[in-house]
């Protein structure tokens, strides 16, 4: 079987990070998606998706640093299905994503509430299987044209593809 979500979207709330027992951290957002069409009589219409997401490892611990409420995020992962009773004795369900990658889509300085501190735009986190992140240098930390070339390239096979997604094929 085959379990893959690709979602992009804004948080709909800030990371609520915790910790297990054992250590390992664990977040927990929301995420809002749309997108935008035409009804049958023509008229444009918008359709808003709201979905849990949960983080782990460094990947929430990441997420709780750099992410806020309305941030701007690509996230891969699993659709999870949970039940529970609620305090009435009622059954409630509900689906979320247990996030395996995610990638940051605001550009530096633009998170919301005006933080100025930033991250490099477009970083790659690997989930919980990944067992930790890459990381695109700051343009701040890049070398100039003018420094001599490296003697070593960065090997090409470990690196992570980037999505490249432009303005206009986002729904929102």
């Amino acid at each position: 079987m085959f379990n893959k979500v690709i979602l992009v979207g804004n948080l709909t709330r800030d990371i609520e990070l915790r910790y297990t027992p054992s250590g390992t951290a664990v977040g927990n957002t929301g995420i809002a998606t749309s997108r935008k069409f035409k009804s049958a009589d023509g008229q444009q219409k918008e359709e808003v998706c709201f979905v849990d997401l949960t983080f782990f490892g460094r990947t929430a611990e990441i997420a709780n640093q750099y992410l806020r409420k309305g941030s701007k995020v690509l996230v891969e992962g699993r659709l999870k299905y949970d039940t529970w009773q609620d305090q009435n004795g009622g059954k409630r369900s509900k689906h979320s994503i247990t996030v395996e990658n995610m990638t940051m889509l605001d550009s530096k300085g633009s998170t919301p509430g005006g933080n100025q501190g930033g991250y490099p735009q477009q970083d790659n986190f690997g989930g919980q299987q990944g067992g930790g992140y890459q990381q695109n240098t700051p343009p701040a930390m890049q070398q100039n044209s003018y420094s001599a070339p490296q003697s070593t390239p960065a090997p090409q096979e470990d690196k992570i593809p980037e999505i490249n997604l432009d303005d206009d094929e986002i729904p929102f």
